[in-house]
């Protein structure tokens, strides 16, 4: 297989990906080491930039959809995992977290959350490792950018967040802001 070969076998393989691929996934499949795919994947992201890395593999993202809303919330580390699975059980796609540090300003960090496997997976990278939950260093207060099929959709995610006790208060400047 030549190096134009494989670049589109990865690329195939990407688009007909239901989840995040691993490199060492592409790597086993094209018969070379991850270091190869990780430096075809340089080469392929300069063609198709929708292509992201996270901590499951590389993903293409898909079109959004529009429908997009930013639920600001507040809860323990302990309530992560029930949170996650609100979102993605009401049909709610975690695109992102932020906090709003009083030193740092605003910090973002994909997530692409889409199932209950996909919580399971970021929970144990997350207690595998020396890191916590971002939203620790704000007292439990951060936000999810999060997309949806409809608008209906999210409205039924807040109203889900609510229940739970996952809403947080928007401050005046934050209501503004959208």
């Amino acid at each position: 297989m030549t190096a134009i070969e494989r670049r589109e076998e990865i690329y195939r393989t990407l688009c007909a990906a239901k989840r995040a691929v691993p490199a060492r996934e592409l790597a086993a499949r094209c018969g070379v080491s991850r270091q190869v795919v990780v430096q075809d994947m340089a080469v392929i992201r300069a063609s198709h930039p929708g292509i992201v890395s996270t901590n499951y593999g590389y993903v293409l993202q898909q079109a959004e959809t529009g429908n997009l809303r930013e639920f600001k919330v507040c809860h323990l580390p302990e309530r992560t995992e029930e949170e996650l699975n609100l979102f993605v059980d009401y049909g709610g796609h975690v695109k992102n977290i932020s906090i709003c540090h009083r030193v740092y300003g605003r910090i973002t960090a994909e997530m692409d959350i889409h199932s209950r496997q996909d919580v399971r997976e970021f929970l144990q990278a997350i207690k595998g490792g020396t890191s916590t939950e971002l939203s620790t260093a704000t007292g439990g207060y951060h936000y999810h950018l999060v997309e949806a099929a409809t608008k209906e959709r999210l409205d039924l995610i807040g109203e889900e967040l609510q229940k739970a006790g996952f809403l947080a208060p928007l401050q005046p400047w934050e209501e503004t802001a959208g």
